[in-house]
């Protein structure tokens, strides 16, 4: 984290700022630097291997629900998230597994793989989608940054991101705008885009905590624009990063079992 502090310090002092905000074109150097505090909030709940406990609330327009849940996850192409509460869904899990994505229903003892048609339903009844747990993008790889606003905003520093995706990458954003902390570079906040430049939804950041050893946002929520009263928000109980997991825990057969 500290690297990357200096990163961003590097970025802005190659930049001649006027005080107030600014937008700014971008150079090959302002890119990279930038591409480096992607990467570091890429890895902020990853790692080469996490494990996790989470609570997830989901408000909609007809229901409210609130699930424990466990996940394990390994590289970019391995996860296992189990529910742990309420207890009459305890045991309900998917799997990801390269790009298939697999659910298990304990009730039934159904192992369900699930189509290509299937991946912009809801995953678990929140505004996250199927597609959303098998995306392997990673914003420093796929999309193109420039740094559009640096100053005060609220009362807060921060850096504000525009993201446009290369055209070969395999992303579903036209856009995404991306809001830090200058001093912590943590995320506060991204603005996802639709490809027809339309807002889709937002995700917001609070409760920075330390978490596996580094300071983390804790909780996530995701709103989406054309129902601003409903959302999904994730809130971090546990989380653990490089922890020893074996490639047998990402299996179909584990998905039955407790672990």
């Amino acid at each position: 984290m500290r690297a990357l502090i200096v990163s961003v310090a590097l970025l802005l002092a190659s930049i001649t700022l006027p005080t107030g905000a600014v937008t700014v074109q971008p150079s090959d150097a302002s890119i990279t630097r930038a591409k480096e505090i992607l990467k570091g909030i890429d890895d902020l709940w990853r790692g080469d291997s996490s494990h996790a406990i989470f609570s997830m609330h989901v408000r909609t327009e007809h229901y409210q629900r609130t699930m424990q849940m466990e996940a394990w996850s390994k590289g970019k192409d391995k996860s296992l998230v189990k529910i742990l509460k309420p207890l009459k869904e305890k045991g309900t899990a998917s799997l990801k597994s390269g790009k298939h994505l697999y659910s298990y229903l304990p009730r039934t003892d159904r192992t369900i793989r699930l189509t290509s048609g299937m991946m912009m339903g809801s995953w678990m009844g929140s505004h996250f989608t199927n597609d959303d747990l098998v995306d392997e993008s990673r914003m420093e790889e796929d999309y193109t940054p420039a740094v559009t606003f640096e100053g005060q905003r609220n009362g807060q520093n921060i850096i504000e991101f525009a993201l446009i995706p290369h055209e070969d990458a395999a992303v579903v954003w036209g856009k995404i705008i991306m809001t830090i902390f200058a001093n912590s570079l943590l995320p506060i906040e991204e603005i996802f885009y639709d490809e027809d430049g339309v807002e889709t939804r937002r995700m917001t950041f609070s409760d920075y905590k330390v978490m596996a050893g580094a300071e983390r946002p804790a909780v996530m929520r995701v709103t989406p624009t054309d129902k601003p009263d409903e959302y999904t928000e994730i809130i971090y109980e546990k989380l653990e990063l490089n922890v020893d997991l074996k490639d047998s825990l990402f299996s179909i057969n584990s998905l039955k079992h407790r672990h």
